[in-house]
């Protein structure tokens, strides 16, 4: 049986995102695709950088959340909700190139499934972009993928 190839388990309709793409749209996005990242590409859909929920979780955790206390059945802030939600809708707005992990190891359609998952290991990645030799992404390999081809006698 021959081995199987990131073409034969590659989602090959990849949701991605361009650098300008606001975080607000890229939150959004993951929930309602229910994914975990996805390739940032230019106009010509050459692979420009990922960037995961993680990215995100990272980038949260520079925002303030107001102190406050609770008294009898009410909440006193101790600082400025205004202040608050003018940082939250700042924070929003940063666009998808100020998160990315612009350094991304790709793999190529024809890459051995085996090598896929070492590399995913030895990396501690989620997701592979797979590019074709003009570094346009044509698919994508998750970890979920690789373990759907283990099921399929791989």
């Amino acid at each position: 049986m021959p081995e199987f190839k990131a073409a034969d388990i590659m989602t090959k309709d990849v949701i991605t995102v361009k650098k300008e793409t606001s975080i607000g749209e890229l939150s959004e996005l993951l929930v309602k695709n229910k994914i975990s990242g996805v390739p940032v590409v230019d106009d010509g859909g050459h692979i420009a950088g990922i960037v995961t929920e993680a990215d995100i979780i990272v980038k949260d955790t520079e925002l303030h959340f107001p102190r406050y206390f609770k008294l009898l059945d009410g909440i006193i802030y101790l600082e400025s909700l205004n202040k608050f939600k003018l940082n939250l809708k700042k924070h929003l707005a940063i666009k998808v190139e100020d998160i990315m992990t612009v350094k991304v190891k790709t793999i190529k359609p024809d890459t051995p499934v085996k090598e896929i998952a070492d590399l995913m290991l030895s990396m501690k990645i989620n997701r592979l972009p797979v590019v074709d030799d003009d570094n346009k992404v044509v698919g994508i390999v998750t970890r979920a993928d690789i373990v759907k081809s283990m099921m399929l006698g791989n």
